[in-house]
């Protein structure tokens, strides 16, 4: 059986838009093999080479300074190329960063080389839309729908936004995660009706069995009886003398 490998991805960048010039200045991903967080990672800081708009910087809060000794994109381009290749690329809002990855390969390769035609793509945004009409799907709204914990979320951050989308990506997509902690994990969801129910690990230890006592016993059974004769039918559940 061939494992499976995803790697979700998110960017930070100097604007909103690639075609102004903009420019990537972070990259973060985390692998997923079947499912499962592997604790490899990709994750760089680029020099963009040109001014960060004052709205971007105050969404991230990435500022020039903090990228004047970084390396620009050519230069890490290689390796990030090696880490994604062949995966299925996880992106919330995928169009966003494709167009800057895009973009900044565009300004390497004469041959117009595609994320796309490396690594098939998934889309969080489109699914949640699609799972979740007519709601908010941003990432901070998904974490309160599906109990992701972003607390530490003040700033967007590359690295940090990839990880939370991978819980809530595993979470959207059946609720079974790994997530590589002591013990077995519980996740709090809500269903369509805005009640919480609980996924359980799939290896979690067996459940122990509370039988009830005699005194709990003869409350069921004058129960049964009650609704016996209130109904004029026998009842479906077994009294003691019913096995």
């Amino acid at each position: 059986m061939t494992d499976t490998r995803q790697i979700v991805l998110d960017t930070e960048t100097t604007g909103l838009e690639w075609s102004q010039d903009h420019r990537i200045i972070e990259i973060g991903c985390v692998e997923l093999i079947n499912r499962r967080l592997t604790g490899r990672h990709f994750h760089r800081y680029i020099n963009p080479q040109r001014e960060i708009d004052v709205g971007a910087m105050e969404v991230h809060g990435i500022t020039q300074e903090d990228l004047e000794d970084k390396p620009v994109f050519n230069i890490i381009a290689e390796e990030f190329l090696a880490f994604v290749r062949g995966a299925e690329l996880i992106i919330h809002n995928a169009p966003f960063d494709l167009g800057f990855l895009n973009y900044e390969l565009g300004r390497m390769h004469a041959n117009d080389l595609r994320i796309e035609d490396l690594c098939a793509i998934t889309d969080t945004l489109l699914m949640s839309r699609q799972l979740h009409p007519g709601q908010r799907n941003s990432l901070d709204a998904l974490c309160r729908r599906y109990g992701v914990d972003n607390t530490q979320r003040t700033l967007h951050g590359a690295l940090l936004d990839a990880e939370i989308l991978a819980d809530v990506y595993l979470l959207m997509t059946g609720g079974q995660t790994d997530l590589g902690l002591e013990g077995h994990q519980l996740a709090q969801m809500p269903d369509e009706s805005g009640f919480n129910f609980t996924l359980v690990a799939r290896d979690r230890p067996p459940l122990r069995v509370i039988y009830a006592d005699d005194d709990e016993l003869g409350l069921h059974e004058k129960r049964i009886a009650t609704i016996e004769r209130t109904s004029g039918e026998r009842g479906v559940w077994p009294t003691s003398g019913d096995n």
